[in-house]
């Protein structure tokens, strides 16, 4: 889990310090709870440029992509 660890949070920084801020705080709280689905969910968010996933982490909107919704809603609470 160690090597799994260090390549997310590797993943987790961003060119945006309120992402890197956000990321690191899932990461810490949440990601070692999170099921294989839950993970591949965080990784296709990952995947996404900064701006788009600040978009969806910051916008007040609820997300409509049932793929990273609880993913999502964990990071918005972070």
């Amino acid at each position: 889990m160690s090597k799994e660890l260090d390549r997310i949070h590797w993943r987790c920084r961003r060119g945006l310090l309120e992402l890197d801020v956000i990321l690191q705080r899932f990461v810490d709280q949440h990601y070692l709870r999170l099921d294989e689905a839950g993970r591949r969910e965080f990784d296709a968010l990952l995947d996404l440029a900064d701006n788009d996933l600040w978009q969806k982490i910051a916008s007040g909107q609820t997300s409509t992509d049932r793929e990273t919704l609880p993913v999502l809603s964990l990071l918005k609470a972070c």
